[in-house]
């Protein structure tokens, strides 16, 4: 079923249509569309009929060939050399997508799915080494990435923090770098200095992907927080397009809000609000960078003005640990907290509520509050669990195998639970 379910978000978003105006393309009744994107374990979900897929298949197929005839700019090249950086299969930088290039990264994160929702395995990566080097304290992007590669079969050497590398010792970035190509088949790099992965990146032809570099950009976190948003709004029949954003907390040192609002910005028609402190505002030219591709910015300090009609509020903590010496944060009070009671009182039934984590829980960091974790608007672990299929096809893309995962999948010898959390949502099913 779930095959079922990812064809049709993946038509959706393709055709760029709502579910009312697919349902009108199909020639079908709208609750008969919401019945076949149900989650297979609702006692609602229905199989979709073949001669319905078979139409949609054509529709697709008809949608591409008129995208073709009808541009002479339209770029045919592999997805990976789309996407490089200066010519190698690497991901750096947010700037290496077009809108059509992350759309067909979201494609095959699609068709990891079965294999990240443990239905099926591969083996299509046995044999690859991923060296994880993490400079900086990490968690769940470490083990993210690290589980992304074993799903597609390979196996990781990893390390964390400065006191384990040679590089305490004083060797280069470019030495670390050269060493550790000859030892593995690509590179996930986390550095807390901006620029330094793309050091990394520079001494060596193996795929580096930048899972953060200090304050500058966390591509693949705003990947998989994109890919989360447009599942979310697949399965409500809305559109990324002319979509409401509200960014809240830390907009300074926050860089995956730098890389998101950058990657939303190929898109049409968007409005943003960024509630901030002063001292903690989106950087100018990230602003200017946006408002550039014609979408509406606010700034305001007022989070209850902010949140006023967003489709989606993305908070973030405050990265204290980038403040540079004797600076000090000034106005991040109270007042500041995305609580249930503000969510409740001026938010949408259908707001979504993102945070990259961690989120800070302790007293007085006025975080994304836990009041909120039962709420259903709270997507935050439906977006930590994007996370395994965007990388698994990041690694693919960039591995030169992402045309080889669907015939090479098989069943799963082991059973899950149909819900990973005692207390996810029916559509946060594994089914």
């Amino acid at each position: 079923m779930s095959q079922q379910q990812d064809l049709l978000r993946d038509a959706m978003r393709r055709l760029n249509l709502t579910r009312d105006a697919f349902s009108e393309r199909l020639g079908v009744r709208r609750r008969a569309l919401d019945t076949w994107l149900l989650p297979s374990e609702s006692s609602e979900s229905r199989a979709m009929p073949e001669m319905v897929g078979k139409f949609v298949a054509e529709i697709l197929q008809r949608e591409a060939l008129g995208a073709a005839a009808g541009s002479t700019s339209t770029d045919q090249r592999p997805l990976v050399q789309r996407i490089a950086a200066e010519g190698k299969p690497q991901l750096l930088s947010v700037a290496q997508f077009d809108r059509g290039s992350l759309e067909d990264l979201f494609q095959v994160a699609d068709v990891m799915q079965p294999i990240a929702r443990r239905q099926k395995v591969t083996r299509i990566l046995e044999g690859a080494v991923l060296g994880s080097l993490f400079f900086e304290a990490s968690t769940r992007t470490r083990v993210s990435f690290g589980a992304a590669f074993c799903r597609l079969g390979g196996t990781v050497c990893d390390t964390t923090g400065f006191t384990f590398s040679s590089m305490a010792k004083g060797e280069s970035i470019y030495d670390t770098s050269r060493v550790m190509s000859g030892y593995v088949d690509a590179l996930v790099v986390r550095h807390p200095e901006q620029g330094s992965v793309a050091e990394f990146a520079r001494a060596t032809n193996i795929p580096v992907i930048n899972a953060g570099d200090g304050p500058g950009e966390h591509p693949s976190q705003a990947v998989l927080d994109l890919y989360t948003i447009q599942r979310e709004f697949s399965r409500m029949g809305k559109l990324v397009d002319g979509t409401h954003i509200a960014m809240v907390g830390d907009l300074k040192y926050g860089r995956t809000v730098h890389s998101l609002i950058r990657l939303l910005s190929l898109y049409r028609n968007l409005k943003f609000t960024l509630i901030a402190p002063p001292s903690l505002e989106m950087p100018a030219y990230l602003v200017e960078l946006v408002a550039q591709n014609g979408h509406v910015i606010e700034q305001t300090s007022s989070l209850e003005q902010g949140l006023r009609g967003a489709d989606v509020v993305y908070a973030t903590r405050v990265q204290k640990e980038r403040f540079a010496e004797g600076e000090v944060m000034e106005g991040y009070t109270p007042e500041f907290q995305v609580r249930k009671a503000l969510v409740d009182a001026v938010c949408k039934p259908d707001t979504i509520l993102m945070h990259p984590l961690p989120r800070d829980g302790r007293d007085g960091a006025n975080d994304l509050s836990i009041d909120l974790n039962h709420d259903p608007r709270l997507a935050i672990f439906r977006q930590t669990d994007n996370g395994i299929p965007v990388r698994m096809a990041l690694f693919a893309v960039l591995m030169g195998v992402d045309k080889q995962v669907a015939r090479s999948m098989r069943d799963a010898g082991w059973r899950s639970p149909a819900h990973i959390g005692p207390d996810d949502a029916d559509f946060d099913g594994l089914d």
